[in-house]
C-alpha cells in the first residue's frame, strides 16, 4: 500500500506542477487544456486531438495555433497539460474500475458464504 501512496503522491505533484507552476501559458489556459474544456479555436482542435487522437495531430494544427498568437513555448506547455489530463482521466477510470471489481468480488464472496 505504501508504494501505491507514493505513486499517487507523485502523480499529484506532477499535476500540481504543470497546472500551478511557472510557465509561459496562463494557469487558466493550462487548466483548460488539462480538462480539454473551454478552449477557443484553433487551440480546441489541437488539444482535443492530443487528448483523444494524438496520432492525428498535424503540422497544420500546430501552425494554426501559432498563427493565432500562441508561442511555441505556450503550445508545448498546453500540449503537455492536455496529455497529462488525458492520462489522468484514464488513470482515474482504471482505479475506479479496479475498485468496482474488488467490491464486486468481495460482494460475491460474501454472498456465496450465505446461500439461500
Amino acid at each position: 500500500m505504501v508504494i501505491e501512496d507514493k505513486k499517487r503522491t507523485a502523480h499529484r505533484a506532477v499535476v500540481t506542477r504543470v497546472l500551478e507552476g511557472d510557465g509561459r501559458a496562463s494557469r487558466a489556459a493550462r487548466r483548460s487544456a488539462f480538462e480539454n474544456a473551454g478552449l477557443g479555436e484553433p487551440l480546441r482542435t489541437l488539444i482535443d486531438k492530443i487528448a483523444r487522437q494524438p496520432t492525428r495531430v498535424t503540422d497544420e494544427d500546430i501552425a494554426a495555433v501559432l498563427a493565432s498568437g500562441e508561442s511555441e513555448d505556450q503550445i508545448f506547455e498546453l500540449v503537455v497539460c492536455a496529455a497529462i489530463g488525458a492520462a489522468t482521466r484514464q488513470y482515474e477510470s482504471a482505479l475506479h474500475a479496479l475498485e468496482e471489481a474488488l467490491i464486486g468480488t468481495k460482494g460475491s464472496e460474501h454472498a456465496s458464504e450465505h446461500p439461500q
